[in-house]
């Protein structure tokens, strides 16, 4: 015998369906939103997002209740190792998650609304309109996210003919060689013929960006949009970024696990670990004073360069937690260095992101009083 109860999400998240089978073992199920608080006003506007994969080993659960909001024209860097959630939460923006099988496919739930329109809720077709015109994405590697037998302006034509289907080939192939000059490919007349083997690292990277912002898209994700690239290409490719983003308005998502990526370039500042957010508000206030040792540990790793530092850096010790088997409690305790002081509620307890200062949030069982004291005694002088 099975008994099965129901519980509404009166706040917007996601209900669950508990089941408990005759020797009362619990298994929760994530469904989708019981009760939805209609449009926000921000215009993209993430709310207790959880997306969990079935495996063999067990259940995945990569984001487990993410909310956020940005605004047109601002830029949100999401910081974090790997393995902490940031791609799959791109993903599940630009609806890549759907598949076509009910067992192995993704259990999304939570809402993502994207000027007005809740796209989790919303079928497969209604999203694919979307992409490239309302949202677009910058790829990790652009070798493997374009396709090899077609060449660089084929492509871009592509993406740009299918929402402008009233557009002649010559049109398209003039808009392709516009958009490959204005992000700084060198004799974009001849390179939009090439393929995407015959671009350098840097230059495929530029290329996808063209592509991304063919049809001025209202928000633009970038994951990683500077891996494997040298420093100075890396600094080029933010400075395009940041100069389209000016041009067209676009509202900017940057996910990387460097903190000094987003530095100058993000407004706002989301830190996850183990599929949650710990630590969210505006950048100065996180570089400045940030709240959680998880984001202490990421500035302790980071070099600097505006002054002299005699000590090595000091990395966050341990490993990212699995996300089939996460720890009991905060996530992050078995790698930090003052669980102890919480008096056992980091091993037992999930902590709440409560608000600390205006606009900032973080996850920690600390008290803030502590916190402070710890920042500026042990943490602050080693930045």
């Amino acid at each position: 015998m099975k008994i099965r109860k129901n519980a509404s999400a009166t706040d917007g998240a996601a209900s669950a369906v508990q089941t408990a089978d005759a020797d009362g073992a619990a298994l929760v199920e994530l469904a989708t939103p019981a009760v939805t608080l209609g449009p926000p006003a921000e215009f993209l506007s993430v709310r207790d997002l959880r997306v969990h994969f079935p495996t063999d080993d067990g259940l995945v659960k990569s984001v487990d209740g993410l909310s956020f909001s940005l605004e047109r024209g601002k830029t949100l860097g999401i910081v974090g190792e790997s393995g902490s959630g940031k791609s799959v939460t791109s993903l599940s923006i630009m609806g890549l998650h759907r598949a076509a099988g009910k067992t192995r496919g993704a259990r999304m739930s939570g809402e993502i609304w994207l000027d007005g329109q809740e796209l989790i809720s919303s079928s497969p077709e209604e999203v694919r309109k979307l992409r490239g015109k309302q949202m677009a994405m910058i790829f990790q590697d652009p070798l493997t996210a374009m396709h090899p037998f077609y060449t660089i302006g084929q492509q871009i034509i592509e993406a740009y003919r299918v929402h402008h289907p009233q557009a002649s080939k010559k049109a398209a192939r003039d808009h392709a060689i516009q958009m490959l000059d204005r992000v700084g490919i060198p004799q974009p007349d001849k390179r939009v013929d090439d393929h995407p083997h015959q671009f350098s690292g840097g230059m495929r990277q530029r290329a996808m960006i063209a592509m991304a912002l063919s049809n001025d898209p209202s928000l633009l994700i970038a994951d990683e949009p500077t891996t494997a690239l040298d420093v100075t290409v890396q600094a080029q490719i933010l400075d395009l970024i940041r100069d389209l983003q000016q041009e067209f308005g676009s509202a900017v998502i940057i996910i990387t696990h460097d903190l000094g990526v987003v530095a100058e370039l993000a407004d706002d500042i989301l830190v996850m670990y183990g599929g949650r957010c710990v630590e969210k508000g505006p950048a100065d206030q996180i570089f400045t004073n940030p709240e959680h040792p998880y984001t202490w540990g990421l500035l302790g790793s980071m070099p600097r360069i505006d002054r002299e530092i005699q000590e090595r850096l000091i990395p966050v010790q341990g490993n990212p937690p699995s996300l089939i088997n996460l720890p009991t409690g905060c996530a992050f305790h078995p790698r930090c260095p003052y669980a102890d002081r919480t008096g056992g509620r980091s091993q037992t307890e999930v902590p709440e992101l409560v608000q600390t200062a205006d606009s900032h949030l973080a996850a920690c069982h600390m008290d803030l009083e502590t916190r402070h004291q710890i920042f500026t005694d042990e943490i602050q002088p080693r930045l």
